[in-house]
């Protein structure tokens, strides 16, 4: 574990620790015991460790708890008072000398006092995912908005991120539309050929429609179709150089929103399909060799040890299908086959929606049974939930199809404009949309993240702009509120006086910025980024009544220079917390 250099003196482990200490030494038959800490109404802390191991000691728990009070004294000047309440809760309330020097240090850190704790280990995450000639649709948010969070979470606590987007680029569907361009060689789809908003992947799309129209209502062109299958797959000179083609434009569009999406993916991460393709026939004959993949009606299967079907039998995973040909069971076989022997990967993140639990399950049954995935490696399925429409259903178009994401984010910049317009009437267009931008596709992001993954959730554009209540524009604001304040600061430079007293107000506020690295490794370990938007949203809360009560430059000349250091903490808290979440904090609003 790398250290920062700023100890954490106030949050819940570093008070557990002190604790967990102190029950050693009163008790040492209860070494190792968890303290039960955790943050209270009536004190900063609170520890219920003396009711749950009281009888294992023959006292009564208020007696234990007296015993720890003795042990924990003032902990070197971390704690101002250690008391016993009711029947034995040990309450602790942080000396504020110790509560200043934290401020203090946290702003002298790059950091705010986080470790990279995770340093080197190489972790994939996976997700994204759109299939090439197809636009991106509302089914593509949640994993690229929630991979993104994940991928930065662990790139800043210290872990080797391999960020992977498995681009569906292969299969027998692009046979025909290459048949079907090279048949109607007068349609406009290279991005240089069009006009307006319609963008390369958009026209494609609309091609491969109407390539599908054709193949299903004329038996002549399905069989060229087909035979152009056939000559991708072998390597046809000018079958493939279309497909290149193809496959450059959608990754151009792509490249575009996730620009717009302010997301890490690069060209660099893209890892078609196309990719694993000559791995297939090895990935399947160790299998085979292994005696894992046996053969099934003329098909090649893994039968699960773990789950059964509704018969009552092994579900099977299909490797290889009567026909020779393979799937995506046997192209994500292959996928962790490379990651593991090849990348490297130490852990595997696939961010894939909910109903591919089982699909995923059999994936990494089958990759351990092969010992590609042994007991030190792990591969988690990041599940979430379905993005809804306004009546409950999965989000679709009036015409029943999916939601273009395109059209998903403008509609969210366009209630950002206005949310912002109405609030600042006088700021010029060029300002204006330079803030709207943001704004609503921070919105978007935020009211996805803020969401339990594995729940379902409504797109609301109306909700999301919303100045009040859990959004990324309250938070915004809140941002752009303190910068605002430090901006008409004196004196810029933060200097503190830990001899001065702290009112309720500020303790609240230095004790939540305190628990913010706690939080972050929350969510490194759960892989679950709604903690983050929850304590980003609280954080705004304590400052806002912080700032209500006390004044901030008008105080006196320390004690404005001490509230100052709170108001810059909260702002680089927000900022990076913010950036975390892959969402911008303005400096104006």
């Amino acid at each position: 574990m790398a250290d920062s250099g700023v100890s954490p003196l106030l949050d819940r482990v570093a008070v557990a620790v002190a604790v967990a200490a102190a029950i050693g030494r009163a008790r040492p038959e209860l070494m190792g015991t968890d303290p039960v800490v955790r943050r209270s109404d009536r004190a900063d802390f609170q520890s219920n460790v003396a009711l749950a191991v009281a009888k294992r000691v023959g006292v009564r728990p208020a007696e234990f708890a007296m015993e720890l009070v003795a042990e924990l004294g003032s902990g070197d000047g971390l704690f101002d008072a250690v008391t016993v309440s009711g029947p034995g809760f040990l309450n602790i309330a942080v000396s504020d000398h110790a509560m200043w020097e934290q401020v203090s240090a946290r702003l002298d850190d790059d950091r705010l006092g986080i470790s990279d704790f995770v340093r080197g280990r190489r972790t994939v995450v996976d997700y994204s995912a759109p299939n090439i000639a197809k636009e991106m649709h509302v089914g593509h948010l949640r994993t690229t908005i929630i991979g993104d969070c994940i991928a930065r979470v662990l790139t800043f606590l210290g872990a080797a991120v391999i960020r992977q987007n498995h681009l569906g680029d292969w299969g027998t569907q692009f046979g025909m539309l290459i048949q079907y361009l090279d048949e109607h060689r007068g349609v406009r789809w290279r991005h240089d050929e069009l006009s307006g908003d319609t963008s390369a992947v958009s026209a494609l799309d609309g091609l491969y429609k109407a390539a599908r129209t054709e193949f299903d209502g004329d038996p002549a062109f399905a069989e060229r179709a087909r035979t152009r299958v056939v000559a991708l797959q072998s390597g046809d000179a000018a079958t493939l150089r279309r497909w290149y083609e193809i496959v450059a434009e959608s990754e151009r569009a792509f490249g575009e929103i996730y620009d717009r999406l302010g997301v890490l993916l690069t060209a660099d991460d893209y890892v078609g399909e196309s990719f694993y393709n000559p791995m297939l026939v090895d990935t399947v004959a160790e299998l085979v060799d292994k005696g894992i993949a046996v053969e099934s009606d003329g098909a090649l299967v893994v039968f699960s040890e773990e789950v059964d079907g509704h018969d009552g039998r092994p579900v099977p995973l299909m490797v290889r299908k009567r026909d020779g040909g393979y799937g995506y069971d046997t192209t994500d076989l292959a996928t962790i086959r490379y990651r593991v022997q090849s990348l490297r990967a130490e852990r595997l993140l696939y961010v894939t929606d909910s109903r591919q639990a089982l699909h995923f399950r059999l994936i990494f049954e089958a990759a351990r049974r092969a010992g590609w995935m042994t007991d030190d490696i792990e591969a988690v399925h990041v599940a979430y939930g379905t993005v809804l429409g306004p009546d409950g259903r999965p989000f679709k178009t009036r015409a029943g199809g999916a939601v273009r994401l395109t059209d998903l984010l403008n509609d969210a910049v366009a209630k950002a404009r206005a949310v912002v317009a109405e609030r600042n009437p006088e700021l010029p267009t060029a300002e204006l949309d330079a803030i709207a931008e943001p704004t609503g596709i921070g919105a978007v992001k935020y009211a996805d993240l803020s969401t339990s993954r594995v729940r379902d959730y409504t797109f609301d554009p109306d909700r999301m702009v919303a100045l009040n209540g859990n959004t990324s524009v309250y938070l915004q604001y809140a941002h752009a509120r303190i910068r605002s304040i430090l901006r008409k600061a004196p004196d810029h430079a933060v200097s503190i006086d830990s001899a001065i007293a702290l009112q309720p107000a500020e303790r609240d506020l230095a004790l939540e910025l305190d628990a913010y690295g706690a939080v972050v490794a929350e969510v490194a370990a759960t892989l679950e980024p709604h903690r983050l938007c929850g304590y980003l949203y609280d954080l705004a809360r304590d400052f806002t009544a912080f700032y209500e009560t006390c004044p901030v430059l008008s105080a006196p000349d320390q004690l404005r220079k001490n509230r100052l250091a709170l108001c810059a903490s909260t702002a680089r808290t927000l900022a990076h917390g913010l950036g975390l979440l892959g969402i911008a904090a303005p400096e104006r609003m």
